[in-house]
């Protein structure tokens, strides 16, 4: 243990050691020059008027992982072990890929993400403040995924195969092709995945008998064996009408089967220790998911200078299928069945303008409307002797529908130092859900009608003509509405002891963020502050002693917080990139147990150290530390990770990349449950995150400058509120 420990602590001063990047020597002879090539090497961070950019290629680690794994590198992003995406250490984040919403939210959203191959990700933007141009949701933020578009004519492509093995192997695999003919552009992106993984976790609850009819101690050892493949494609075609007029179709899909099957050990006990009882439970839960979506979009360019205006149209559809399996035995042996099908269907059409003007002003203005349905069907029976009964208390069937309609307009204007940007947008949401009864719980329905005004204000001073000191203020406002399952009311069980169930009396989230930056030349200080109401959050309430995941709104939430990313180059073969954060989060609210008024501190921090040896070798070590912090009723627990990464390219067709994630094992996850009613919790989790990666990748073509760009769609944040 103690050798352990110090090879962490070792690896972890390195990690802060300072460092620098390799540079080739000029050659002093001279000679005649043929051709002059500029070569850069990309940042991992670049900051803009309203976004940051991760440059994703910059990150080597992100070799054979999934678009789950990308965002999980990005600093200022974090990934929990239950998939669960937060940005500034917020979570309400609103995922598009390619100016396209997921349209998923919670497990859904992972398991989207996790079908779709790093390989394919050419960039992501961060935008804590979006620009009028976006849906309003996401009160920290949105996170766009940019996939690689191959700028080249003729056939052309690249491919990519990768190998993981930790305690099970794990492959993920795709192919991008382009072919550009003429007035034609053909572009398609494969990726096959095929997944297995584990999931092991320790739940100890601790009763109040004189509260509650439970043995005082309850603890529960679960293992979770998850397998499933993923098929992912998607097609685009863009024919140049003229040389203003461009229309293009963009087809997608995604297939995931999968299988988690769960074996856990539930143990009550005294105080004492003395065995009480004991459940053995054997869960399986098989689903199958598929995800459809088209895109007609038009762009007319009246001219070079940005005077154009485009028309976007889209549907998209998710379906689901779940079969659950709850097989328990101890004093007795229950079997519980579910049938879980749901389906979510998705209309949007958006237009929009933008127009320079003769002083250096360019308006922008745009129109929006969508509609969502979503059919949620849940059948549960108990199997007593071979003989399926139904269970009215659990299966319900949910219908809702959504209309969102929305304009915008937006103003920016850059002067000689001074750059300007202002937005306002208005949304009206109108909606209805419909819970369907059963012979024991009778029809219930409910219906929304809102409307909202949401500015957005940029402005970025350089404090010197080079632009390498300069000064930068932003201010918006933002909503969540909640996820369509949130609002549906239906009890579903994880385990015997534990269920989720939603809310449909929760109201929409509004947040207010404000952000003050100062850059000198690589180095990035922001000070941001967001105000709250009404935030929308999983809170756990006890019913007779069991535990239900229950969604609720908390009345005031303040977040603040000082986040540094800073980049050096001291010599020339290392280089050292640090992302750091401190965040102070106060959640003020009533609670089911009474008044809830809890305070956190929590600092974070991402360094990557990158060595360059030699010309086409890069060898990354990176890692992350993140101490405990109190949000609302939990305690998350501290959290650390170190991994290493090594690229070898061979010419200009193939480069290998080897990635070890976490030798140490010591990623972990734990958090405390406060303010329940007579009961104390506590939970540890850990998943199969030593391994090491294997990615081969051979690109082919010709590069061109004139490849058309379009990568703006009208379906944006409803899909992101989908969860099944």
């Amino acid at each position: 243990m103690n050798v352990k420990r110090t090879a962490i602590k070792m690896v972890v001063s390195l990690l802060f050691a300072p460092a620098i990047t390799y540079a080739q020597k000029d050659t002093t002879k001279p000679k005649e020059l043929k051709e002059i090539k500029l070569v850069g090497k990309k940042p991992i961070v670049e900051h803009l008027l309203d976004r940051t950019v991760i440059h994703t290629d910059a990150l080597v680690g992100n070799a054979g992982g999934s678009a789950l794994d990308v965002l999980s590198n990005a600093p200022g992003v974090e990934v929990d072990q239950n998939g669960t995406i937060s940005l500034q250490g917020k979570s309400g984040v609103m995922v598009y890929i390619d100016d396209r919403p997921t349209y998923l939210s919670g497990q859904d959203l992972a398991n989207y993400l996790n079908s779709l191959p790093a390989s394919t990700i050419d960039r992501i933007e961060l935008m804590t403040n979006p620009p009028a141009k976006y849906d309003a949701a996401g009160n920290a933020g949105i996170i766009v995924i940019r996939t690689k578009r191959i700028k080249e004519r003729g056939f052309n492509g690249t491919a990519t195969a990768s190998y993981t093995q930790g305690k099970y192997a794990r492959t993920v695999n795709s192919l991008n092709l382009n072919y550009r003919q003429g007035k034609l552009n053909i572009s398609a992106s494969l990726g096959f995945n095929d997944i297995n993984t584990f999931n092991s976790s320790i739940i100890n609850r601790y009763y109040d008998t004189s509260i509650h009819n439970f043995s005082p101690v309850f603890n529960q050892h679960s293992t979770t064996r998850r397998a499933f493949d993923s098929y992912s494609a998607r097609i685009g075609a863009d024919l140049y009408a003229s040389e203003k007029t461009t229309f293009g179709i963009v087809l997608a899909g995604l297939l995931n089967n999968g299988t988690n099957r769960t074996g856990s050990t539930s143990l009550f006990e005294e105080t004492n220790g003395q065995l009480d009882s004991t459940i053995l439970a054997d869960n399986r839960d098989d689903r199958t998911f598929d995800n459809g979506a088209i895109n007609l979009n038009y762009r007319h360019a009246y001219d070079k200078k940005g005077w154009e205006h485009t028309i976007d149209l889209d549907y998209v559809t998710y379906r689901t299928q779940l079969n659950q399996r709850f097989l328990n035995t101890g004093n007795d042996t229950t079997l519980e069945t579910g049938n879980l099908p749901s389906e979510i269907h998705i209309y949007s059409a958006k237009t929009d303008y933008t127009q320079p003007l003769k002083n250096g002003l360019t308006i922008a203005a745009g129109l929006k409307s969508s509609y969502t349905l979503t059919d949620n069907l849940a059948d549960y029976f108990n199997v007593l002797q071979g003989v399926s009964i139904p269970d009215y208390t659990q299966t319900n069937h949910f219908l809702y529908h959504e209309n969102i309609n929305a304009a915008y307009v937006n103003a920016n204007r850059d002067f000689k130092r001074l750059s300007l940007q202002a937005g306002l947008r208005l949304e009206n949401t109108i909606a209805e859900g419909h819970q369907l009864g059963n012979p024991q719980v009778p029809d219930s329905s409910f219906n929304r009608n809102y409307t909202g005004l949401f500015p957005t204000a940029y402005a970025q001073y350089k404090l010197d003509s080079a632009g390498r000191q300069q000064i930068e203020l932003n201010i918006g406002r933002r909503v969540d509405r909640p996820n369509y399952s949130q609002l549906n009311p239906f009890i579903s069980p994880l385990d015997k002891f534990t269920f989720n169930t939603g809310n449909p009396y929760l109201l929409p989230t509004y947040s207010t963020n404000v952000e003050l930056s100062y850059t000198y030349k690589k180095v990035t200080a922001t000070l941001y502050y967001s105000y709250i109401r009404n935030k929308i959050d999983g809170l756990v309430q006890i019913v007779n002693g069991y535990y239900y995941n229950r969604p609720g709104n908390l009345d005031n939430t303040y977040d603040e917080g000082l986040e540094i990313d800073a980049e050096f180059d001291l010599t020339r073969w290392c280089n050292l990139f640090v992302y750091s954060r401190l965040m102070y989060q106060r959640t003020v609210s009533n609670f089911y147990t009474g008044p809830l008024d809890t305070r956190g501190v929590e600092w974070y921090v991402r360094p990557v150290l990158t060595f360059t040896p030699a010309k086409d070798w890069t060898f990354q070590l990176y890692g992350n530390y993140q101490t405990s912090l109190v949000v609302e009723q939990f305690v998350d627990g501290s959290r650390e990770q170190v991994n290493a990464a090594l690229s070898k390219k061979f010419g200009t067709k193939w480069t290998l990349r080897v990635v070890g994630n976490d030798p140490f094992y010591i990623l972990k996850t734990t958090w405390r449950i406060g303010y329940l009613a007579g009961t104390e919790a506590n939970y540890s989790n850990i998943v199969d995150s030593r391994n090491i990666v294997f990615s081969l990748t051979y690109r082919f073509g010709k590069a061109i400058k004139d490849q058309r760009k379009h990568e703006g769609n009208g379906a944006k944040s409803e899909e992101e509120r989908a969860q099944n």
